[in-house]
C-alpha cells in the first residue's frame, strides 16, 4: 500500500520533502508532478525499483529512460555536451522538454538505450521536484506515467492512488500539472530533431 503526500505546489513542505527522498533512498518507486504530467521514478542506483518502473509500464530495453536533473550542471555530469546543445539548453531550461544526448560514462548501462548509449535528460520547472532533486543531490530516474495501452499521462492523483497503489511506495499530489508528456528533442547529431510533441514548444528545434 502506497503513501499519499500532499504537498503544496509553491510552498512544497520541508518535512515531507525529505520523507519522499528516504523512500527514493531506499528503494522505494515514487509517482510525483512536473511541470508538463505526472512521473514515476525512482533512486538512479537501484536496478530493482527501475525493474518496477518497467513492469508498471510494460517497458522495454529500447525505452530511454530520462534523468530529471536539477540544473544544467548535472546535466554535464551525464551527458556530453558540446557547445551548440548548451547554449540551447542553457535556453530551453527550466521547461517541458526531455533532451536525447549521448551519455557519459556516469550513466548505469542498464539505463542506456542498448545500440546508441544515449540516455534522456531535462530540467523541469517545478517547486516540488526541484525541491526532491535538492534534497537528494543527484538526478531521478524517471519515465512520464503513461499506462500500458494508453497514449495519455494519468494526471489525477487520486486516479493515481487507485489504479496503482499496490505498485508504488509513494505518490505526490502535486495539483494539477498538465495533460501532456513533454516535447523530446534528440540532440546526438548536430541538428536538433524532434520525435515527440508535447508540452514544449517544438518550433525552435524545427529547422
Amino acid at each position: 500500500m502506497s503513501q499519499f503526500f500532499q504537498i503544496h505546489p509553491e510552498t512544497p513542505q520541508k518535512r515531507l520533502i525529505k520523507q519522499a527522498v528516504d523512500i527514493l533512498r531506499s528503494g522505494g518507486v515514487i509517482v510525483y508532478p512536473t511541470d508538463s504530467a505526472y512521473a514515476i521514478g525512482c533512486h538512479l542506483g537501484d536496478k530493482q525499483a527501475a525493474d518496477r518502473i518497467k513492469r508498471i509500464r510494460k517497458l522495454d530495453d529500447k525505452h530511454n529512460f530520462t534523468l530529471m536533473c536539477r540544473d544544467l550542471s548535472d546535466i554535464g555530469v551525464y551527458a556530453k555536451v558540446g557547445n551548440t546543445q548548451y547554449r540551447l539548453l542553457k535556453t530551453f531550461t527550466p521547461g517541458p522538454y526531455t533532451f536525447i544526448l549521448d551519455a557519459t560514462s556516469e550513466v548505469p548501462r542498464r539505463l542506456l538505450h542498448p545500440k546508441r548509449r544515449t540516455i534522456g535528460l531535462r530540467v523541469p520547472d517545478n517547486p516540488i521536484v526541484q525541491a526532491l532533486l535538492g534534497e537528494l543531490g543527484e538526478p531521478i530516474m524517471s519515465s512520464t506515467l503513461i499506462l500500458p495501452g494508453e497514449t495519455d499521462p494519468m494526471t489525477d492523483p487520486y486516479e493515481i492512488r487507485e489504479t496503482l497503489e499496490h505498485e508504488l511506495d509513494l505518490i505526490i499530489d502535486g495539483g494539477f500539472c498538465g495533460l501532456e508528456a513533454t516535447t523530446v528533442v534528440n540532440m546526438t547529431d548536430d541538428v536538433p530533431q524532434v520525435t515527440r510533441t508535447g508540452k514544449g514548444d517544438p518550433a525552435p528545434f524545427q529547422v
